[in-house]
């Protein structure tokens, strides 16, 4: 009896150390970079199948959109009208940035517009009436900003009021306040001879009639990523995780390469390369490494994939979400500096209209997920892409904005639509 119950356990012969080797072996990132374009093809067909569709669809409308308004007028793919596009981007960009943190949390901010507002006027009355410094007033404003943001996200971390509501009653009294602080008059002129405001002109001081500024920033984004990316591989070498070959990462940097200088060639047949671009472009460098290369950043995601769980893991969720609100305040108010550049004045009428809805749409369409967990600051761009485009061109056309509404709406609905199938699309697959 003793025998045949022995001979029915079947014998541990497997070494770990063999088996850990065998595991990483078969590591599926190892194995797609090991069968080069094949593999990487397969691994795109896997990802589309599973729900994955990433940028995709934001680069396909984004084509289609050109060719159709190019076609319709030949002067959208011109380079004063690119460079228009690039340059006003950016102010309705910086409120995207900061509303794609909040989308990761799963929740809403609609307070932005109005803090928005509220910071060019803060900067407008501290310089023109009090005459303060403009660039101590700037960092006042983005304080200012951030405080509110915080004030905010303390409601609804640690009072528990829904996050919908407290901005809500943020954009409400906001943009009250911001009426006060101007006045009757309704408009502060900032003086635009130096300063923040002279800086997010439309002006190019990258620019010079001999050297061309935009060439060189093209060149520093690609030395950024080639040196950035060797680093990244060293490192992933040395701790024995998968790592990019060094035949992807020159492939990625030719064809940053390519792009960047095709867009300086074009900025130089302008006016230059926008300063307020040039600012936008590095806010999302820096928050996109914060999001993906930080603790705070694994955090943020967490929470936005479960509360529950982020809480059980050890993390700290009300703090996580004071910072999140307050970044989003931040950045808000940076968005207002850039309107006030845009004008020379803070008005009743900045951060109002529909810059609330854009940008919010910006976040959604260039990717970042309503439902929390997934999305990346660089949907803040591909939206905004999206959006000014629609804009520019129907003015081209010598439309209505009503039809810039509608078909931003369209664009908006369309987007979180191929948001939900994919989600969908993934649970079935099994990879949400």
């Amino acid at each position: 009896m003793t025998d045949l119950t022995k001979s029915k356990v079947p014998a541990q012969v497997e070494d770990p150390t063999a088996a850990a080797v065998a595991t990483a072996a078969v590591d599926p990132r190892l194995l797609v970079r090991e069968e080069g374009f094949k593999g990487y093809l397969k691994d795109f067909k896997r990802r589309v199948k599973g729900g994955e569709l990433g940028s995709i669809p934001v680069v396909i409308g984004l084509i289609a959109i050109a060719v159709i308004f190019q076609l319709k007028n030949d002067r959208f793919l011109s380079a004063d009208n690119l460079s228009d596009i690039a340059y006003y981007l950016a102010a309705t960009g910086m409120l995207a940035i900061g509303l794609v943190f909040v989308l990761l949390l799963g929740e809403i901010d609609l307070s932005v517009g109005s803090v928005s507002g509220l910071a060019s006027a803060v900067f407008a009355v501290v310089v023109v009436r009090h005459g303060m410094d403009a660039w101590l007033a700037l960092l006042l404003t983005i304080v200012t900003g951030v405080a509110i943001g915080a004030l905010h996200g303390w409601f609804f971390a640690r009072i528990g009021v829904p996050a919908f509501v407290v901005t809500l009653a943020g954009f409400l009294g906001w943009n009250g306040l911001m009426l006060w602080l101007l006045g009757s008059s309704g408009t502060i002129n900032i003086p635009s001879d130096d300063g923040p405001v002279k800086l997010l002109g439309k002006g190019s001081f990258l620019l010079d009639q001999d050297i061309a500024g935009a060439y060189l920033v093209a060149g520093l984004a690609v030395i950024s990523l080639l040196v950035g990316s060797f680093m990244d591989q060293r490192r992933r070498r040395a701790a024995g995780v998968p790592f990019r070959p060094t035949s992807e990462i020159l492939i990625r940097v030719v064809a940053l390469a390519i792009v960047s200088f095709a867009a300086a060639v074009m900025f130089n047949s302008s006016a230059g390369v926008p300063n307020a671009l040039v600012i936008f472009l590095v806010c999302l460098v820096i928050v996109d490494f914060i999001l993906r290369r930080t603790s705070f950043g694994r955090k943020v995601f967490a929470v936005g994939g479960g509360v529950e769980a982020a809480r059980r893991a050890g993390i700290n969720v009300e703090l996580v979400r004071i910072t999140v609100f307050a970044i989003a305040g931040g950045f808000a108010a940076i968005g207002g500096m850039f309107f006030a550049g845009q004008t020379a004045s803070a008005t009743m009428m900045a951060g109002g209209g529909n810059t609330l809805m854009l940008a919010i749409a910006a976040a959604v369409i260039g990717g970042t997920s309503l439902f929390g967990g997934r999305g990346t600051v660089w949907s803040a761009l591909l939206g905004m892409l999206v959006i000014q485009s629609i804009s520019t061109g129907l003015s081209l056309l010598n439309m209505e904005a009503s039809i810039q509404y509608m078909i931003t709406g369209g664009v908006l609905l369309a987007a979180v639509i191929i948001d939900s199938v994919s989600r969908r699309t993934q649970k079935t697959a099994g990879r949400a």
